[in-house]
């Protein structure tokens, strides 16, 4: 018995959720994707809705029934996009919740993509470690999920634009800022909300601000204040950090990579940072169980 394909589906289909429900006692892991996928419909659904709500309406839209039927191109697009995996939502919490699944030769779960291998490194070359991103044994601390709930409506923007999962423009914001904590501020305390430590250059003619950072030269850290780009909300640095990405030949390779540490290594190849375990930290980081944890509360 088969569920029927969840992009015929609306995620508020009676009939669909109980399809899941008797395929639960045949095949809990292809349920199991089906119902992650619907979760994320919903989830999206209810994001288009806050962004209906946030835009003033005027014209054919304007009215009762207009709203009726774009509630209903709503409740389709959410689930179009949940079928394609747009964010990532559905395959994290259908890992999370195969761990309670009987696992197949091998240790691998049926269906359920893994994620990457994380580096082996030495310790004493790890300037940046699990704990210093803000992960704990027990799950997300509270710092870690507000930073990702305040950013994740910018994220899923930025996605659109460039392809690139949403969850891996969160974990990069995180190191660049240890979670949020470490964000350059102004000389009066404002914060720059720059996520992505982005430097100002020569062609940004717009705020700055001056903060330490550490620049690797043949090998060696070395200290230095630089001049940083400086925004005025964090959905305008997600978008900066898109225009940048998609405006550059180097980054070419980055655009719609759905592999992390494929992801983490262009950047590092495009000359995103000098540091040189700037991928195996980037890598770390979206492997993280503070990243998991985060998006699942």
């Amino acid at each position: 018995m088969t569920v029927p394909s969840v992009p015929g589906q609306l995620a508020i289909d009676a009939t669909g959720l109980e399809a899941v429900k008797r395929q639960a006692r045949e095949d809990p892991r292809a349920a199991l994707k089906s119902a992650a996928q619907q979760f994320e419909a919903v989830f999206l659904q209810m994001v288009l809705k806050a962004m209906r709500e946030a835009t003033p309406q005027s014209g054919l839209t304007d009215g009762e029934q207009g709203r009726f039927y774009m509630q209903m191109l709503d409740q389709q697009l959410a689930q179009t996009l949940a079928a394609r995996g747009a964010t990532g939502l559905a395959a994290l919490m259908e890992r999370q919740l195969a761990r309670g699944l009987p696992e197949k030769a091998g240790g691998a779960i049926a269906g359920i993509p893994e994620f990457p291998p994380m580096p082996q490194v030495p310790a004493q070359t790890r300037p940046l470690s699990p704990t210093a991103v803000g992960e704990k044994e027990n799950g997300a601390p509270p710092h870690v999920r507000e930073f990702i709930d305040r950013l994740w409506p910018h994220a899923l923007e930025a996605s659109r634009a460039t392809g690139i999962p949403p969850h891996f423009m969160i974990a990069h914001a995180a190191l660049e800022t240890g979670w949020g904590r470490h964000e350059p501020r102004l000389a009066d305390g404002r914060p720059s909300h720059n996520l992505f430590g982005i430097k100002a250059g020569r062609g940004w003619s717009g705020a700055t601000v001056e903060a330490a950072t550490t620049e690797f030269e043949n090998g060696r850290a070395v200290s230095r204040t630089e001049r940083f780009r400086a925004y005025a909300s964090y959905g305008e640095a997600f978008h900066d950090y898109a225009r940048l990405l998609t405006g550059s030949p180097r980054y070419a390779e980055v655009l719609g990579s759905q592999d992390p540490a494929a992801f983490a290594r262009g950047l590092a190849r495009a000359g995103y940072a000098s540091d040189p375990m700037y991928a195996d930290k980037l890598t770390r980081v979206i492997g993280s169980d503070a990243l998991r944890m985060g998006l699942a509360g």
